[in-house]
């Protein structure tokens, strides 16, 4: 049985108002052994938004407003949080405005993160990365290892790997650090775009590349929060990063037919199909993004178009062999479960 530490006092998380960072906080605030939680978040509407978690419950919490981006406002972030804190970095930019957006925070910012980690000595430093640094898979039946070189795509993965390395770097300095690499996650707290997934499903408009064969390793938001717990918590994980994802890669057409299926069986009518494309359509997107972003823009759906046409899978060995990560839901129920938190929101899918 894999050894933990037991809780900290206190629990510094960032982004807290995202997707992964609500998914996170709401486990924190219902585990009784977690006394104390300082929450990151960007302006005062994401405030607002993870304020009434922190007063429904017992925890006692304070919440930082301002940008991972700034040192001052991470050093404050660490004031008085003591050596018995452990630090969960779940801020970062994917989609941006801008592409320098996504250097800002995901690089500059977690390298505030871990400078200001080191000099406060705290107890562990998990930080979340991406498949990104790491590209995609050269062939569809390859998945990524823990031990994968980066071969970064486009510009987000630049600055997640940038983020990595300053992390590698303050364990070389002395810090107690683990990193998580989830691939594209699902589930409670979705932002907008995966409603528009959902949408483009029920309309048979969802686009599958070439014949739909490519594989995609993808993460529950609580599979990914139990294993971020874990890097957090076992001892052993020290200087490692592992993927954390669902048992198994699922295929392009099996994610269409599975999300078909879990809006069907919660009384949504979906159209058969999807919309096919030929795998040149990829490729075309794949190069008009990267061209965009040479410019210092971004598109959004030239981006995710792009992707569509690659595998992006990996190994989950290394957690389970060594954390004792266990992912508990699958593709079906998991979608399920978004669809349903996503109608007590009242958003229209």
């Amino acid at each position: 049985m894999t050894d933990h530490f037991a809780a900290p006092s206190t629990t510094i998380l960032t982004g807290a108002a995202g997707w992964l960072g609500r998914a996170t906080l709401h486990r924190l605030v219902t585990d009784p052994s977690r006394h104390r939680i300082r929450l990151l978040v960007r302006d005062d509407t994401e405030a607002a938004l993870v304020q009434p978690i922190l007063d429904a419950s017992e925890t006692r919490g304070a919440v930082v407003v301002g940008d991972v981006s700034d040192r001052a406002v991470v050093d404050r972030l660490f004031d008085g949080a003591g050596q018995d804190c452990d630090v969960l970095h779940t801020a970062g930019v994917i989609h941006p405005r801008r592409i320098q957006e996504l250097f800002d925070v995901n690089s500059t910012g977690t390298a505030h993160m871990v400078a200001a980690a080191g000099a406060a000595r705290i107890r562990r430093f998990v930080h979340v990365s991406s498949n990104s640094p790491f590209g995609t898979n050269p062939h569809p039946d390859e998945r990524f290892r823990a031990d994968e070189p980066y071969h970064p795509y486009f510009a987000y993965g630049r600055s997640k790997m940038e983020g990595e390395l300053a992390v590698l770097a303050a364990i070389e300095g002395g810090l107690d650090a683990s990193i998580v690499r989830p691939p594209w996650f699902y589930g409670p707290f979705q932002p907008p775009r995966q409603t528009t997934f959902f949408r483009m499903v029920r309309a048979g408009k969802f686009p599958v590349i070439g014949g739909g064969g490519q594989r995609r390793s993808m993460v529950y938001v609580d599979n990914l929060v139990d294993g971020m717990l874990l890097a957090e918590l076992v001892p052993q994980a020290r200087g490692h990063a592992y993927w954390i994802a669902d048992e198994r890669p699922y295929l392009v057409t099996e994610i269409v037919e599975t999300v078909g299926r879990a809006l069907r069986d919660e009384g949504f009518s979906v159209k058969e199909g999807a919309m096919r494309l030929p795998a040149i359509a990829g490729r075309v997107a794949q190069i008009a993004d990267g061209l965009i972003q040479r410019t210092g823009r971004y598109q959004q759906q030239l981006h995710v178009l792009g992707e569509m046409g690659t595998t992006i899978a990996c190994d989950i060995g290394a957690a389970r062999d060594e954390l004792g990560y266990q992912p508990s839901v699958e593709l079906y129920e998991g979608m399920r479960r978004s669809i349903r938190w996503c109608v007590e929101q009242g958003l229209e899918l």
